[in-house]
């Protein structure tokens, strides 16, 4: 289970760097689609950083 764990939480600290970097060039993340913007950016890795962190911290609470 500390496998799963740990592998949840680098999934979210690159999320959360793959963010910071597509605020600032959008197009460097969001390569493959035909219009990219920044609120893209917040919904697909923002949304994968948040979550996988909550996640993190729910399997630390509970097991």
């Amino acid at each position: 289970m500390n496998f799963v764990q740990q592998l949840l939480l680098y999934i979210s600290i690159t999320a959360f760097i793959f963010l910071l970097i597509g605020l600032y060039k959008p197009w460097i993340m969001l390569w493959w689609e035909d219009v990219q913007n920044r609120r893209k950016i917040f919904k697909l890795y923002g949304g994968i950083s948040v979550i996988s962190y909550v996640l993190y911290w729910l399997l630390i609470l509970f097991i």
